[in-house]
């Protein structure tokens, strides 16, 4: 969206147009109960959805969803499960995020307990890690424009094969495996790129994914670690030019 601001310098004070992130509250309700509202960018919803319901252990497959349907108009998307009894109040944990406007997480209990350690064979050379985020980085047309947006991607070792940007960092990683889930693309094999911070709610969408590898230009938090480590997936931050830390499972950057 474009609007009216003042730009001051040390110079000068102007009227200028800037553009900024566009910005909504999309509910979603499942199973015609609400079950949350999503602070997000007004694009890419069903997968938003789909990704979310996957990486919040809701769903295990697309074919777990009867329908979603998104109402721009009152920016509300209805979800219905062939399984009409799921009841996250009942089945699941809250685990409220630390990312902006009150995430929220559902976890099974018993994924908590017993992370999955991640036996991938995958190798990838540090090089091809710094052309990856370079790669990443150029397709990050809203941050370059607003500076108020996430990214998130996947790739098979060698090129970007899925990109989407958000307000949230885990609504940015939650349409990828919505797009993931759709295009049956294996998250299995693949590895996710991140702009922002890695944190444990990020490695928990990880552990769902499945996928061996994430790799962000910013910080992991100790509990990342943590989680990384116990499910030997390979967590790179810092990439910054040719430089990078490898914190967990370094053996698969080669």
């Amino acid at each position: 969206m474009e609007i009216d601001i003042v730009k001051v310098t040390a110079e000068d004070k102007m009227a200028v147009k800037d553009t900024v992130t566009d910005e909504v509250f999309l509910t979603v309700h499942l199973n015609d109960r609400v079950l949350l509202t999503l602070s997000c960018t007004p694009e890419n919803e069903k997968e938003l959805c789909a990704g979310f319901l996957f990486s919040s252990g809701l769903i295990h497959t697309v074919d777990d969803i009867e329908r979603i349907f998104i109402d721009k108009k009152n920016m509300a998307a209805h979800v219905s499960l062939k399984d009409t009894a799921v009841n996250p109040d009942i089945l699941f944990d809250r685990i409220y995020t630390s990312g902006c406007g009150k995430g929220v997480l559902f976890h099974n209990v018993l994924d908590l307990a017993h992370q999955k350690v991640v036996t991938s064979p995958k190798r990838v050379q540090s090089a091809a890690i710094t052309s990856l985020m370079k790669s990443f980085e150029h397709k990050s047309i809203g941050f370059k424009s607003t500076g108020g947006v996430h990214s998130a991607a996947l790739s098979e070792g060698n090129t970007v094969i899925l990109f989407s940007e958000d307000i949230g960092r885990h609504n940015a990683l939650d349409k990828v495996i919505g797009a993931a889930l759709y295009q049956n693309i294996s998250m299995e094999e693949s590895i996710v790129l991140i702009s922002g911070r890695i944190s444990s709610e990020i490695m928990y969408k990880i552990q769902k994914m499945g996928s061996p590898m994430i790799v962000s230009r910013s910080a992991p938090t100790s509990m990342a670690v943590e989680l990384a480590k116990k499910m030997h997936v390979t967590l790179v931050g810092f990439v910054r030019g040719k430089r990078m830390n490898v914190y967990a499972a370094t053996e698969r950057v080669v």
